[in-house]
């Protein structure tokens, strides 16, 4: 019971800087400022006038397509993109001993997975919105994507290595039964018009939006227009605060039964 106990306010424990963050990422979306791609660039020459370059700051969000020259190629799909996740999962089969309901030991077969292969890569891109267009460096943001893939392959090894398309990954012996691999992609593609909260600077010489230096303001690049947006992470934070409440409040209760009995 006390053991319970302890793991429940734990899980409360992490449920409580989860909605904290939600919280924060609510007040970045609703404080940061609303512009257009020609606004920066005229405020930043302005400043640049006035005390030189480099020198000016904003927090901002704005609205547009994405484009780059040169995109990413996506590593398993190969999609073009500014922004990738890919990974691969080896699936398997492994006996345990656990207790039943009964409090009895008994060995049964668990599935299980570990991750072979995991990469993520995104480069600059260009925002354009009705006005202009705006460098963005997406390095940092919390990144909403596609998953462009999901698939499960049963298949052997060949001198302990799979191949997916042209990209051959190494996979080693591994315990238990593999059963097979599973591959899983997310792109940010060209052409979707998506939100971007973050901070804007000419420190490079060009107006750039960027993660913002300072931890509590976050930044955001997703599909959701800005109530949208706000809305979700509202909900998520509401969940978390409810589901952070019923965690501390049973594991309270189970450790103090616990530690009376």
């Amino acid at each position: 019971m006390t053991i319970f106990g302890v793991i429940l306010l734990i899980v409360g424990a992490v449920l409580f800087f989860v909605q904290r963050n939600q919280k924060q990422k609510v007040f970045s979306i609703k404080s940061a400022r609303p512009v257009k791609t020609t606004e920066l660039t005229e405020t930043a020459s302005a400043v640049a006038d006035e005390i030189g370059g480099g020198s000016w700051r904003d927090y901002i969000k704005l609205w547009g397509e994405i484009q780059a020259d040169q995109p990413l190629t996506s590593e398993l799909k190969q999609q073009s993109c500014v922004h990738y996740v890919s990974k691969v999962t080896r699936e398997y089969e492994e006996m345990v001993t656990e207790r039943n309901s009964d409090g009895e030991l008994e060995r049964k077969q668990k599935r299980k997975s570990d991750v072979i292969s995991q990469n993520r890569q995104s480069i600059p891109f260009r925002l354009k919105d009705d006005a202009g267009i705006i460098q963005v460096n997406p390095d940092g943001a919390d990144i909403e994507t596609i998953q462009v893939l999901n698939e499960f392959r049963q298949e052997q090894t060949s001198g302990g290595q799979i191949s997916f398309g042209p990209v051959t990954f190494n996979v080693g012996g591994g315990t238990g039964r593999t059963l097979g691999y599973r591959y899983t992609e997310s792109i940010l593609p060209l052409g979707r018009n998506v939100l971007v909260v973050g901070a804007a600077s000419d420190l490079t010489g060009q107006v750039v939006v960027e993660k913002p230096a300072k931890g509590g303001k976050k930044y955001v690049i997703s599909f959701k227009n800005e109530e949208a947006l706000a809305a979700s992470v509202e909900r998520n934070a509401q969940i978390s605060f409810y589901a952070m409440v019923g965690f501390l409040g049973l594991g309270t209760i189970l450790l103090l039964v616990g530690l009376i009995s």
